[in-house]
């Protein structure tokens, strides 16, 4: 079976062509990060109107790679939530005016299943069960994962997700959109001595996260420094700042990964999510995984970002769990706010 995965759910556009016995044949994925950085964030109008742009020429260039016929599509995957609901549906009408064309079944998959399931794309998967960390932009949660369709939320943040705190965070220091990779290499060049910044809810002995609070201590750091705040704050502290930062959320997910696997006696971790790309956060659960004695398992980098290979992956699993998952209606909806715990095996 071939799937053709679609996501457009944010500010990446990707196509992917998944085989159920050759595995991922090719994929395309366009960025919009240059167009958003202007305006310091993601525009969804803007979003939406370049997903428009960019699916043709994506598909094409997808297909072109595998060497695959639209004809030799067994099945369509895209993205319906949670998301931008404008970009949600550029993604979704293509999927489903396209699988109408080609009289082909066509299947919704949740944004954050393909991202737990990113990592079994890797060329050493993990197995089921294990303990799953998304951490993303929008999302921060703990997920105890038994298979497909099969998980069971641990803990979420209550207010900012890391990814959102990451990119609050740099936008404070001056060091614009999108903010987690240059915080995160800005660190590289802190002293961790310097700013003891708050470790949010380390120890509430539970597995919910909260980085408003932490988000806020940068904020006030930077405000002690001069009223005229960046300008007058030099490079080296700058470096010092964000290495106070990302210490601080780095020790926070670390431990409540560790805190999980022990109250489950599951000994695999696997990272999802934009946030499981930043190299301090794969240093700090590498290091604990030797002296706990426990499995990490990481996405490709390629796989850390949105990207249709992931929901194409996903759509197949699904599939092959219930062939009759897919379906030939080719009304559709989006569901812009959409938990996982709401989505079922079949």
């Amino acid at each position: 079976m071939i799937v053709l995965g679609v996501e457009s759910s944010c500010d990446e556009t990707g196509l992917a062509l998944y085989d159920t016995q050759r595995g991922l044949l090719s994929h395309a994925l366009h960025s919009q990060v240059a167009m958003h950085e202007e305006y310091g964030g993601v525009v969804p109008e803007l979003a939406s109107r370049d997903h428009i742009r960019r699916a043709i020429p994506l598909l094409e260039e997808t297909l072109a790679r595998a060497g695959v016929a639209m004809a030799d599509i067994d099945a369509i995957a895209y993205t319906q939530g949670p998301g931008l609901a404008g970009a949600l549906l550029v993604g979704s009408s293509i999927a489903c005016s396209l699988a109408l064309a080609l009289d082909k079944p066509v299947l919704g998959v949740h944004h954050l299943e393909g991202h737990l399931l990113s990592p079994l794309l890797a060329s050493d998967p993990p197995q089921f069960p294990f303990i799953a960390l998304l951490v993303s932009g929008g999302h921060t949660q703990l997920m105890r994962v038994d298979g497909v369709g099969q998980y069971t939320l641990l803990g979420e943040t209550l207010d900012d997700a890391a990814g959102e705190a990451f990119d609050k965070s740099a936008k404070l220091l001056g060091l614009g959109y999108p903010g987690g990779p240059a915080i995160s290499r800005l660190a590289e060049f802190g002293d961790p001595l310097a700013y003891k910044l708050p470790r949010p809810m380390l120890h509430s002995k539970d597995f919910n996260f909260s980085f408003s609070g932490l988000k806020t201590a940068v904020l006030t750091v930077v405000k002690n420094h001069d009223e005229k705040v960046i300008a007058n704050i030099c490079e080296q502290d700058k470096a010092n700042i964000a290495r106070g930062f990302v210490d601080a959320i780095v020790d926070v997910l670390t431990a409540k990964c560790v805190s999980a696997l022990r109250h489950t006696g599951l000994k695999r971790l696997v990272i999802a999510g934009g946030v499981g790309a930043n190299a301090q956060l794969r240093a700090s659960l590498n290091a604990a995984a030797a002296a706990k004695k426990f499995r990490v398992f990481y996405p490709e980098l390629e796989f850390c970002t949105d990207n249709g290979a992931m929901i194409a992956f996903a759509g197949a699993m699904r599939l092959q769990i219930n062939p009759n998952a897919a379906t030939r209606d080719y009304g559709f909806n989006v569901r812009p706010r959409w938990p996982l715990d709401e989505i079922k095996t079949v």
